[in-house]
């Protein structure tokens, strides 16, 4: 059994790595957003932590990377998205009887969480800007969704293997 102190400095580092990987790499999307690697670290926070934690690091690391690189609008809308995605993720890659840690697992899972994401950031700008421009911003997020599955599979197999978070 792993002490509330270790489960808290986990999810600080994931929190940590989501808004790293969010801010460090961002291609400024058509409509006002950006598209950034951050997903990946999402969705490992799912695979690696418990739903809560992981639900925590995933919405505080995306919403202050929105606050740090001026999308401020969009950062309540974006922690209870990539919070959402990671909880997904989470409890997908938790059902009984699957360990949490194959690929299909995680795909799945992190599919459907991606699909939360473009669905949710698309239902937030048709309310800020209209159905036509959430729709222009589409495959930016595809983009991203792609992008962060591959990330999110390599570093949470990179974090397994190197033993960063407690089981």
């Amino acid at each position: 059994m792993h002490s509330k102190i270790q489960r808290l400095v986990s999810s600080a580092l994931m929190t940590a790595l989501v808004c790293v990987a969010t801010v460090v790499i961002r291609i400024p999307s058509p409509m006002k957003g950006y598209v950034n690697l951050g997903d990946g670290m999402v969705l490992a926070s799912g695979w690696l932590l418990s739903p809560g934690y992981g639900f925590l690091a995933a919405a505080l690391g995306s919403a202050l990377a929105d606050v740090f690189a001026g999308y401020v609008i969009y950062a309540p809308a974006t922690f209870l998205i990539k919070g959402g995605m990671a909880l997904i993720a989470a409890v997908f890659t938790k059902i009984p009887k699957n360990d949490g840690k194959s690929i299909l697992s995680q795909l799945i899972g992190g599919v459907l969480a991606e699909t939360v994401m473009m669905l949710g950031y698309f239902a937030f700008e048709w309310i800020l800007y209209g159905v036509a421009a959430a729709a222009i911003n589409l495959p930016a997020n595809l983009a991203q969704a792609v992008a962060g599955l591959i990330v999110g599979i390599i570093a949470a197999r990179l974090f397994e293997r190197m033993r960063v978070f407690p089981k």
